[in-house]
């Protein structure tokens, strides 16, 4: 039976992983009945944001790990603990937390680095040419994981397609609905809800984007 990866970045669409991506690329990949693990770095958040205002919470900090794990109803491991033997792909949804705890794209845009923790995991798929996707803002960190030359989209968002082509990424501008495939590099990414304006058309290119990646292992 295959079994995939899903790297988290918290709880919550503005300081963590967007829930409704999150959840849908769990859903799809059980209605495939493809096994799936959480994984999340065991690191702090960047900061933490209150959903209701929209703002800062100055002085407070949350765990990423702890965090994602309200996502997998507690069925979560930290990224150090990849086997990666026992993993056919991995599939990394969006949210700012992609862009803010995985990596720091939110703060230093072209300019950003990956998080250790994240760059060694994403590794372990990169090198053993397993099928990796990504699902809204996390594309951003393809070029910073792969190198020169990787195929991808954020959707069609000029300055963030800017940013990932600076990094020396080939940014494809796609709608809701599409998938990305960089079949060289076994990489599968589509817009959500950079683009979707509900949960309804976000479910549509997710729910591709898990096909796909299966198909790929």
């Amino acid at each position: 039976m295959k079994k995939i990866a899903v790297l988290l970045s918290g709880s919550g669409v503005f300081d963590g992983s967007e829930i409704h991506e999150s959840v849908l690329t769990l859903l799809a990949l059980s209605k495939l009945e493809v096994e799936y693990q959480c994984f999340a770095p065991n690191i702090e958040q960047m900061h933490v944001v209150n959903h209701l205002t929209g703002e800062v919470e100055s002085g407070e900090s949350r765990n990423v790990l702890v965090e994602s794990a309200r996502i997998a109803r507690g069925e979560i491991l930290p990224t150090d603990a990849l086997l990666i033997e026992e993993f056919d792909a991995l599939i990394i949804p969006g949210g700012f937390g992609a862009a803010k705890n995985l990596c720091n794209f939110a703060t230093n845009g072209s300019d950003c680095e990956i998080s250790p923790l994240v760059s060694e995991f994403v590794a372990e798929f990169a090198t053993t040419n397993k099928p990796v996707g990504f699902i809204c803002i996390a594309p951003i960190m393809i070029p910073r994981l792969y190198g020169e030359g990787v195929i991808a989209t954020i959707g069609n968002d000029s300055e963030t397609a800017q940013a990932f082509n600076l990094m020396g990424g080939c940014h494809q501008d796609a709608i809701v609905e599409d998938i990305v495939v960089d079949e060289k590099n076994k990489i599968v990414s589509t817009p959500a809800y950079m683009l979707a304006g509900n949960i309804a058309e976000a479910s549509i290119g997710i729910e591709k984007l898990v096909k796909k990646v299966v198909e790929m292992v």
